[in-house]
């Protein structure tokens, strides 16, 4: 199956930059899906109740990890998040004005945050829980700055 990037991708377009989603940014779900998975261990008739929210929690961890995609192509920055429901941006390179990186003491520490991608007309859409979100802001910034250095 393509990623949504790879299968929306323009004539002659080709991505210069993918962010991922860091598995570091779940550690909440992650914590507590482990947690109420223990716990099924010493529950006799309780551990279904305790082995379905394990399962809930570990299940939104992996699908935001697997679902939400960021790239920086050659006309575009393209972002999808959502598995049933999905949401995307997508705004062509001469209409970006800026990209923000918000962290947090967790996300400083563990380098993932939210990147903002500011658009003209006060567009401005956040992508949450992406890894080493200073290196993607760099990226565009570069590419945008010079893009003849990526041909």
């Amino acid at each position: 199956m393509a990623s949504y990037i790879d299968a929306n991708l323009t004539t002659n377009e080709r991505v210069i930059n993918r962010a991922k989603v860091s598995w570091w940014s779940q550690w909440p779900y992650i914590l507590l899906g482990v947690i109420f998975l223990l716990g099924t261990l010493g529950e006799g008739e309780g551990a279904g109740g305790s082995f379905l929210l394990a399962v809930i929690f570990l299940g939104i961890a992996i699908i935001r990890v697997l679902t939400t995609e960021l790239a920086l192509t050659s006309k575009r920055v393209i972002a999808k998040t959502g598995f049933i429901r999905r949401d995307t941006i997508e705004l062509r390179l001469e209409k970006v004005e800026g990209l923000m990186v918000t962290q947090s003491i967790f996300g400083r520490l563990l380098n993932y945050g939210t990147v903002v991608v500011s658009g003209t007309g006060g567009i401005k859409t956040p992508i949450p829980y992406i890894s080493n979100p200073t290196q993607f802001r760099m990226a565009v910034n570069e590419f945008l700055e010079n893009p003849e250095q990526f041909d």
